[in-house]
């Protein structure tokens, strides 16, 4: 009984985490760039009350008895699956279609990958143009430089292609590359990546090194999509199943230690 009371605080562990992934998944519904996550179980180690032995007669007896001693998380699982296409008003709002990610320079230098593509031209030194995010991170290139502008440039008029080259208008008013292009990059294993909060993510050594879709030829090319953000692609309907049957998990795990509880009281109140 003391088992079981122990296995189902692990079963209620378990779920609260589960519950917890469920929850902000739901809390990001709206988050451009979010990518789901799913929480893994696995069983803990098994007690062995009898281990397989041969008869009398020396005949095999196969069967064993073994009691599980609980469950624990296993892993929280990144689901990188295409998130909706999200018509935006700003001529800086971008969206990747493919497996790509923005590249950003944070104020440490460390870089971060996102698929947030809701940038801005903000005014830098020098009184340029600086291509950057909400929080004010450099947009980095296809080289890895921070994307600046001379002040000549006026920021309505510039447009990007699907490649991500940044483009301005001529004396015609026909869009010409300028030789900057927006850098995408991918990863061996993105769900690897470790999440570093506002959408982004950093390198680890399981998800592997950024593969700059510029200058790698073995990765399938990502498209730019200017005028559009990449929505959550968190599925309401399912987050909600997934929430009420963990919440049924919980609930039963809280019954079976009750059910312990019970039992245990019964023996200790037992007279001769």
């Amino acid at each position: 009984m003391v088992r079981s009371l122990w296995s189902g605080a692990t079963g209620m562990n378990a779920q609260q985490t589960n519950v917890d992934t469920i929850a902000n998944n739901l809390a990001n519904v709206n988050s451009a760039g979010y990518k789901a996550q799913v929480a893994q179980f696995k069983s803990l180690l098994y007690q062995n009350l009898h281990s397989t032995t041969t008869t009398a007669n020396g005949d095999p007896k196969p069967t064993t008895s073994q009691i599980g001693l609980g469950v624990r998380t296993a892993s929280l699982n990144q689901i990188f699956r295409q998130g909706s296409l999200l018509d935006a008003d700003s001529d800086t709002a971008f969206a990747i279609e493919g497996d790509g990610f923005f590249a950003l320079r944070g104020e440490d230098g460390q870089i971060f990958y996102t698929r947030n593509g809701d940038f801005t031209w903000a005014i830098s030194a020098g009184n340029r143009m600086a291509l950057t995010n909400s929080d004010g991170l450099p947009v980095l290139d296809s080289e890895g430089r921070a994307i600046v502008l001379n002040a000549d440039y006026i920021a309505s008029n510039l447009s990007i292609t699907e490649d991500g080259q940044i483009c301005y208008p001529d004396e015609r008013n026909n869009p010409q590359p300028i030789d900057v292009q927006i850098g995408t990059f991918q990863f061996s294993n993105p769900g690897g990546l470790s999440r570093v909060g506002n959408t982004l993510y950093s390198v680890t050594e399981a998800s592997g090194r950024a593969l700059n879709e510029d200058t790698e030829d073995n990765v399938r090319k990502s498209r730019i999509i200017q005028g559009y953000l990449e929505g959550s692609n968190v599925q309401v309907a399912n987050e909600m199943v997934n929430l009420i049957v963990a919440q049924r998990a919980y609930e039963m795990n809280s019954k079976s230690i009750t059910t312990s509880d019970s039992m245990l009281e019964v023996a200790n109140n037992l007279k001769r």
